[in-house]
């Protein structure tokens, strides 16, 4: 189950930072062929928000990779629950099934990190 809960982190680490760099980096304009939403958002949500995804993905497999604070871990996941419910929200709101689907296979993969860290196979 530790070798699970890696590959989880690591898959989700690279969603979070693939992500959150494309949101930092790019414009809003450019944004809105791939995220619908950011046409209705300021630049600083959209910035504030590609950041926070930045930190959950370093924060899912940095803190245990370099064993400096692996606790850390668990709580970049609850992090990464928290972005992926309002993105839910968001989604739902616009009507937009498939990415809220998407967001929800998320909160199953963090909601296991998020046990899995707390609990049982804890670093």
């Amino acid at each position: 189950m530790n070798t699970t809960l890696w590959v989880f982190q690591s898959l989700l680490a690279a969603v979070f930072l693939t992500v959150g760099t494309m949101k930092l980096v790019r414009s809003r304009t450019r944004l809105a062929s791939s995220f619908g939403w950011v046409e209705q958002s300021s630049d600083t949500f959209v910035k504030v928000s590609g950041l926070l995804d930045t930190l959950v993905g370093l924060g899912l497999v940095l803190p245990a990779a370099t064993d400096i604070a692996p606790v850390l871990v668990p709580y970049a996941a609850i992090g990464g629950l928290a972005i992926m419910t309002g993105g839910t929200a968001i989604h739902v709101r616009r009507s937009e099934t498939s990415e809220a689907v998407g967001n929800l296979v998320f909160l199953v993969l963090l909601s296991v990190i998020v046990w899995g860290r707390f609990g049982p196979y804890r670093f």
